[in-house]
């Protein structure tokens, strides 16, 4: 194997944390991405420093609303919040009375139409994210079919929001494209959230008709951890004033304020060109490497939600290889140094390696780490040893008994 890189810093082993390398992509629970350095100047330099918050809004507001297309912008504390908050902010405007109130949405507009498929979890169910802003989730056609007349059908007088959500965790085909979700929601009165949280077109949506739009500013901005909300002037002053109410607890601080301005304009001069290509010599490198293995296909395949990035899947014939999907992601994961894998298809036989996300010469050490574990499997020569549902129940075993 090749020699490991050196990271920059010693932070993770001065903690007693593991190194690992990140192939699996802008997971929060990975730590989102790593933050540009202008984001990284620009937060320890306000830090030291006092600054009246709502005016460092107003910066933000229109940082984001030059990168995003629209008439204004929020800062909140991740694209979660975000979407709590813009619902809040469809039932209540910008009546303080009313933003006090919440979670009681008594003698509000408090339902939230959703296309079924987009009902997902993202470390945590959507739905609950609607329900903190009290209001509850109408479903709209079914998991892989959803038509317009279905949801005109569902929008009602009660009806405060149409959400919509883009992500590679939502059901891929059989939904209303984002244009005539919007005519149909606007044709009844209704605004469009869209929650965007790991997109990297920041205007495309809003000019489709959504009328919020959220974005994480910790994953592909490479900003701080926060949550971007963009739109029209009034729904995002009403998300905004939230801050007086559910918002208090989603607030965000100076540093994460600054950081995302700081990631907008940085994303605004980068050479997006020369980050894919480069990330595509890692792709070509894999597949190189990989090729001819035993038992494993590699594979170059594009972003399921049409992102400007590729990845590798590497699907596994267990017979060949002598070891499972889940089983090779968890021996990339235990190893040294450790390689977390994109492995949430894994019982589908396969995985995925993210690019996205990589210091000079990880590449190389991920296709010596998969290597060596494809050669050792041969070598043990054993059948499957536990199945992906053991495994899944192992993660809920360990989540369950933290912190020990």
């Amino acid at each position: 194997m090749t020699a490991k890189p050196k990271s920059g810093s010693d932070i993770r082993a001065r903690l007693g944390l593991r190194p690992i390398i990140n192939v699996s992509g802008t997971m929060t629970h990975l730590g989102a991405s790593i933050a540009v350095p202008e984001v990284q100047r620009v937060a320890s330099e306000i830090l030291p420093e006092w600054v009246e918050i709502n005016d460092l809004h107003r910066k933000a507001s229109r940082a984001i609303a030059r990168a995003t297309g629209t008439e204004a912008g929020f800062v909140t504390a991740s694209a979660s919040a975000g979407i709590t908050l813009a619902l809040a902010g469809c039932m209540t405007g910008a009546d303080l009375a009313k933003i006090e109130q919440l979670p009681d949405s008594a003698g509000m507009k408090n339902e939230v139409v959703i296309q079924m498929g987009h009902m997902t979890g993202y470390g945590a169910p959507i739905e609950q994210a609607v329900r903190l802003a009290g209001a509850t989730c109408v479903p709209v056609g079914n998991v892989t079919d959803a038509r317009a007349y279905q949801l005109a059908h569902k929008i009602t007088e009660k009806t405060a929001a149409a959400l919509y959500v883009v992500s590679h965790h939502t059901v891929q085909y059989g939904q209303i494209p984002l244009a005539e979700f919007a005519r149909v929601a606007h044709e009844k009165g209704v605004p469009v959230v869209a929650d965007l949280a790991s997109e990297y077109d920041l205007k495309g949506f809003h000019a489709a008709g959504a009328d919020l739009v959220i974005y994480s500013a910790h994953k592909f901005l490479g900003g701080p951890t926060a949550g971007i909300v963009a739109g029209r002037k009034p729904l995002v002053r009403a998300t905004f004033l939230q801050n007086a109410g559910i918002g208090r607890g989603m607030k965000v601080g100076k540093e994460s304020i600054t950081g995302t301005i700081a990631a907008l304009e940085a994303w605004e001069q980068r050479d997006h060109d020369a980050v894919r290509k480069l990330e595509r010599s890692y792709l070509d490198l894999w597949v190189k490497r990989f090729t001819g293995l035993p038992g494993v296909t590699a594979t170059i395949i594009p972003d399921p939600t049409d992102n400007p990035l590729d990845r590798l899947m590497l699907q596994v014939e267990a017979e060949t290889a002598r070891i499972t999907a889940w089983e090779l992601a968890d021996a990339l994961a235990s190893g040294d140094p450790p390689v977390i894998v994109r492995d949430h298809e894994a019982e589908q036989g396969f995985f995925q390696l993210d690019p996205c996300n990589l210091h000079p010469g990880e590449a190389e050490t991920v296709a010596d780490r998969v290597v060596h574990e494809l050669s050792e499997a041969r070598k043990r020569n054993r059948p499957q040893q536990y199945s992906h549902a053991e495994r899944k129940l192992r993660r809920f075993e360990r989540l369950l008994r933290w912190p020990d």
